[in-house]
């Protein structure tokens, strides 16, 4: 019962990783809000850990401040932000648009900064905190026809260490995850982006990526909840600023 006592609120915490990551908490002792633009599954996953389920949109403030405020006045406050809604698209060069950048960004990025400008206050007001924001390897390097997605991980990170840095004093304690390949509803999308632009057959790309892990498999959303925990507990206390890599060893630093 590493988080007993306390209570999160996970953005994208219907399924893939989200969920896994909600249903962690609950299993350590955490009241949990399951944020997620898509309601009906948000509060399906609630209803599973006994937490709350509630329809968020990152890109917008008054989505975001609305369901800080719906927790807050249920649970008293917010210990725990998870960053984890996120999006992927590929495109080359000459198929970026101006539109995909900016939903990119305004979810992955922005979504990241605004979630933890409406939680800070109460994580303030509580004695201290703790954000985990999501990245991914491909936040660690480039790569083809991804330019947007990768550029907008490695700003998580960037974000990440600003944020750490200004809210130590505050005792709010700011890190992030960088998952590898993880077998989610997501790798789907991804899969059958890589098929078009790689001409490969579906499934191709997401059996040669789990093939080429080191530990030789794709990860489970699990894999990454455990680690998410760990930095949410008192474990992690003297643990800021940093980004972990959950990715079988794809990415050494």
């Amino acid at each position: 019962m590493r988080l007993e006592g306390k209570t999160a609120l996970v953005t994208g915490g219907a399924r893939g990783i989200g969920r896994a990551i909600c249903e962690a908490y609950a299993g350590e002792g955490a009241k949990v809000a399951v944020a997620d633009l898509l309601e009906a599954e948000a509060k399906e996953t609630a209803e599973a850990v006994g937490g709350m389920g509630l329809a968020m949109d990152v890109t917008d403030l008054g989505s975001i401040k609305s369901g800080v405020a719906a927790v807050e006045q249920a649970w008293g406050g917010i210990d725990i932000l998870v960053n984890n809604a996120g999006i992927f698209n590929m495109a080359s060069l000459d198929r970026i648009t101006h539109e995909d950048y900016r939903r990119q960004y305004d979810v992955n990025v922005g979504g990241t900064i605004f979630a933890a400008q409406a939680v800070v206050p109460s994580m303030k007001r509580r004695g201290g905190g703790v954000i985990v924001n999501f990245a991914s390897q491909a936040g660690r390097r480039g790569e083809p026809n991804v330019t947007i997605y990768c550029s907008t991980k490695a700003a998580v990170i960037s974000v990440t260490q600003s944020l750490a840095l200004e809210l130590a004093g505050d005792n709010i304690r700011v890190n992030a995850i960088a998952p590898g390949v993880i077998d989610t509803p997501m790798w789907t999308h991804v899969d059958s982006q890589f098929a078009e632009y790689e001409h490969k057959e579906i499934g191709q790309k997401k059996r040669e990526v789990g093939e080429a892990v080191p530990l030789g498999r794709m990860g489970d959303p699990a894999d990454v909840a455990g680690p998410c925990v760990f930095l949410a507990s008192d474990e992690a206390r003297y643990v800021t600023a940093q980004t972990l890599n959950v990715d079988g060893g794809n990415w050494m630093s």
